[in-house]
């Protein structure tokens, strides 16, 4: 959220400021600077005060007039914003460059400042997975082990930790080209344990490729070079040559990869292996923005298989449901399960496995930013209806009561510090908005005043309130509206803007109007207009970003 108020701030938008659509002509741009100059020149003041509110609001006007008039920074401006006119280097931009070639030229420079921070930015990564076996929860087996165990006296299950594996990476960016990755792992598994270590070094060698050389210790030293390659558009591949110094001697592998794009949502995989492993498989992959789906074939040794797997998006409840069915000479799996974002870097997923020979297996896994934590817990070697029931009921009870009574209460109680903290450090920022949205509205009240005086004898369009911000709901009073600090009145911002009994509005956040400012930095704002038309009572309210003409005869109110 507070990426968004940040940007909201410092990103002002000089097309509203001036009210003319983002594909304005020169003419428009001109008729519009005119007349806010006519309003803001500091020359039409005497008094010293409103002479000084005066030139700070004719040099912002000046400003949105000279990017918006001239091509070449209207080009960069409509790309890039307010931040790509401050970038550094721009002098030695061609005016004849095309947006295109514009973008290209902001994110070079980006990139050139980048490089100078590479040295203090690492990428860590790591994940912890645990295996417990709980098998003796539905399947208690006789033992007739001369050892006293306390557990069968008192009819407890044996649960025990039979795995356990740690990874951890680092990245260390060495130039803009060159990149090192450092990385770990250990593993138990029924007491037998197992670790390495690798240190890589990856080298972008052009725009359509990059490769990489790892050294790795653990069973023996292991030197693997790998590279990647965008043939043409859509086509890609990688390869790798991995040699294992092993005590029983030297072992050498390889692995390469052909992908085709073959529509904007499926890519299609073609892999080889051969040495340590041989095997080819073939793998389809769709991505579309409600579904995922995922076919592989695999014939090699020891085993040959097939798999499919789905997963339903459903972005607006910000959670995945996923089915998978892979069989093969190795037995059959079929597993169900639902992914959950919990936080703004936060997932939480868990699946059922129902396979054979696996049996019935719970898997849980929490995604936290770069940190995973997975635990699967096998619950039984072979599929029964019990563990398959208390395997799907009991984490999903459990997650809606800790979602219900847990997650929420934390997820409301972080946000409303988090807005609480970004008003408190934006307080300052805010009310030099508002002095400088009210200055404005008192260097309208003479034109205004005029204004009304114009359409009153027409019977034309005369603003009688208008409200912009948290607006409360229908029905509430006027005057409890206007008292809230969470809205501004900008009846006199809005009635200058009126012009031969019309009013237009674009479609953009209204913040950034003469006489506005944002009440409420990052929430969701209103604008409620009561208006006379033909001595006629109007309303009508639209969300901050919506346009607005009128009079419209939809927006009258019944007598």
């Amino acid at each position: 959220m507070s990426e968004e108020i940040d940007e909201l701030h410092d990103d002002e938008d000089y097309y509203t400021f001036l009210n003319i659509p983002r594909k304005a002509s020169s003419e428009e741009i001109n008729n519009a600077y005119r007349r806010l100059s006519r309003l803001y020149h500091p020359d039409k003041h005497t008094d010293p005060d409103r002479k000084r509110e005066a030139e700070l609001l004719f040099s912002k006007t000046k400003r949105a007039y000279e990017v918006l008039s001239d091509g070449h920074m209207r080009a960069i401006y409509d790309n890039l914003g307010k931040a790509g006119l401050e970038t550094q280097g721009w002098e030695i931009v061609q005016r004849t460059k095309t947006p295109h070639e514009i973008r290209e030229e902001y994110e070079r420079l980006a990139r050139d400042r980048e490089e100078r921070r590479l040295q203090q930015r690492t990428n860590p990564k790591s994940s912890v997975n645990m295996t417990i076996d709980a098998t003796d929860l539905f399947s208690v087996y006789d033992d007739e082990s001369p050892y006293l165990d306390l557990r069968d006296l008192f009819g407890l299950p044996h649960i025990e930790i039979s795995g356990m594996s740690i990874n951890q990476s680092i990245e260390a960016p060495l130039t803009n080209k060159d990149t090192a990755v450092f990385s770990g792992n250990l593993a138990s598994h029924n007491g037998n344990g197992s670790g390495g270590i690798n240190c890589s070094v990856r080298r972008i060698t052009s725009e359509k490729g990059w490769g990489e050389l790892e050294i790795g210790a653990g069973n023996g030293l292991s030197v693997t070079t790998k590279g990647f390659r965008n043939f043409s558009r859509g086509v890609f591949g990688n390869a790798s040559l991995m040699t294992h110094f092993t005590p029983n001697g030297l072992r050498i592998g390889t692995i390469a990869t052909l992908a085709n794009q073959l529509d904007k949502h499926t890519v299609g995989y073609l892999t080889w292996k051969a040495g340590m492993q041989s095997g080819m498989n073939t793998m389809i992959i769709r991505d579309t923005p409600s579904h995922h789906i995922v076919f592989s074939a695999y014939i090699g040794i020891p085993h040959t298989y097939m798999a499919l797997s789905f997963t339903h998006k459903m972005p607006e409840k910000e959670c995945k449901l996923k089915l998978t069915g892979k069989a093969g000479t190795f037995g059959a799996i079929l597993e169900y399960g639902a992914e959950r974002k919990i936080s703004q870097n936060s997932s939480l997923a868990a699946s059922i496995g129902l396979g054979v020979p696996t049996g019935v297996q719970l898997k849980i896994k929490l995604h936290r930013a770069s940190q995973t934590y997975g635990t699967t817990v096998i619950l039984c070697e072979e599929i029964m209806p019990a563990p398959i029931i208390y395997g799907t009921i009991v984490p999903l009870v459990s997650w809606l009561a800790i979602h219900k009574l847990i997650v929420q209460p934390y997820l409301r109680r972080q946000k409303q510090q988090e807005l609480m903290k970004q008003r408190e450090s934006n307080k300052s920022r805010l009310l030099e908005k508002r002095r400088e949205a009210m200055a404005a509205v008192d260097l309208m009240r003479e034109t205004v005043r005029r204004i009304v005086e114009q359409e009153e004898a027409r019977k034309g369009l005369v603003i009688l309130q208008a409200w912009y911000g948290q607006l409360v709901v229908e029905g509430t009073s006027e005057e409890d509206c206007g008292s809230s600090q969470e809205v501004v009145d900008v009846t006199i911002a809005l009635q200058c803007l009126v012009k031969d009994s019309k009013l237009i509005l674009q479609d953009s956040s209204k913040c950034s109007l003469p006489g506005f400012y944002d009440p409420c930095p990052g929430e969701e704002k209103s604008l409620r207009v009561r208006y006379l038309f033909h001595a006629v009572t109007h309303e009508v309210t639209i969300s901050d970003n919506d346009s607005l003409r009128i009079p419209k005869q939809s927006h009258r109110l019944e007598t």
